[in-house]
């Protein structure tokens, strides 16, 4: 076997597409719309991955083609092609790969070793304005790495011993680390929560704004800690919810694992928040920001923020936002779908 990193020389070659989805292939990825094969399928691709390679029909599955390809650089697309590339041997590190990989796409803390070997491949929930692509990458060159194909070129040789000997790269690990151990604490005391509506499937996630440091969480200038929500939060909507300049910071997500094609994790129906968003705007107090639909992360379905994009103070209470958001899903839940209309 060997990788080729996705480009426009490989268009008319068949190839092995592994992780992300590409034409005039065959598909081992959970990204959806695959056309992965029914015996493989699994949550994360790197899952599929070693479900390939442990395959007794191994060779019939790949037709013979031995040129492995992604079009993205993630945890999950590293490992995924590292798997194929290894073959049989992968299958010692089954667990350490999948942890690795639920962490870096899912946002999931199956084991801390997982999360942290993510941390080094792909980086981690930081700062927004901090994008210097993979930490492990980044060493190895002495620079910020911006090109995937060459992050894959620097990563790969060191993937197992990154999964094997995690606390040999602390250096990479540490801070991030222990950014998302603080908000796994402030949930553990009850500083931030998690309250379900099970009727509506929403969780109500509200966030202590000292988490994640001494500095304080800011909504404009950190991301979620995606990690310590999805480990607490059960629901099929989640309602963030942080006080912030006098108010809250408000977004709404999907669970983080969402936005893939799963067997095991339940499919989450997308929904057209359109009309709670109207409702929302209708009712807002703060003309310094605007309830919008929002896209731009995988999970991510609408905010409440500013010109720029970047969340405000609403100036509404959060008992009005979650029982609209309440009212609005089960509304849509009580509405017949077309397959089971009269």
């Amino acid at each position: 076997m060997k990788f080729e990193y996705y480009n426009n020389t490989l268009v008319d070659i068949p190839k092995l597409s592994v992780d992300g989805t590409v034409d005039n292939a065959i598909h081992f990825s959970h990204w959806k719309g695959n056309k992965t094969p029914a015996l493989v399928k699994a949550d994360t691709s790197t899952e599929i991955a070693l479900n390939l390679v442990s395959a007794p029909d191994r060779e019939e599955l790949t037709q013979g083609i031995d040129l492995v390809t992604n079009n993205h650089f993630d945890t999950d697309g590293v490992l995924s092609v590292w798997t194929v590339l290894t073959g049989e041997r992968a299958l010692e590190l089954r667990e350490k790969l999948i942890a690795a990989a639920e962490a870096g796409d899912f946002s999931e803390l199956s084991t801390q070793a997982g999360v942290r070997a993510s941390i080094v491949i792909q980086g981690s929930e930081s700062a927004i304005d901090e994008d210097l692509g993979s930490p492990l990458a980044r060493q190895l060159a002495g620079e910020p790495v911006s090109d995937e194909a060459r992050a894959y070129e620097l990563v790969l040789p060191h993937v197992e011993r990154v999964l094997t000997c995690t606390n040999d790269y602390a250096s990479l690990w540490c801070d991030p680390w222990n950014r998302i151990a603080s908000a796994l604490d402030s949930f553990a005391k009850g500083r931030s929560r998690v309250d379900e509506d099970t009727e509506a499937k929403i969780s109500l996630v509200t966030l202590a704004p000292e988490i994640f440091s001494s500095a304080g969480f800011k909504p404009t200038r950190h991301c979620a800690p995606f990690t310590a929500i999805s480990h607490h939060a059960r629901g099929q909507v989640f309602l963030i919810a942080t006080p912030f300049a006098g108010g809250w910071a408000y977004r709404i997500d999907y669970p983080y694992y969402s936005w893939a094609e799963t067997i095991v994790r339940p499919r989450i129906e997308r929904r057209d928040f359109s009309s709670l968003v109207a409702v929302l705007n209708e009712r807002e107090a703060n003309a310094g920001g605007s309830w919008r639909l929002d896209a731009s992360e995988l999970a991510s379905a609408a905010k409440f923020s500013d010109q720029t994009g970047k969340l405000a103070a609403s100036g509404l209470s959060l008992d009005v936002v979650s029982s609209s958001l309440r009212n609005f899903l089960l509304k849509t839940i009580q509405q017949p779908t077309a397959a089971s209309a009269p």
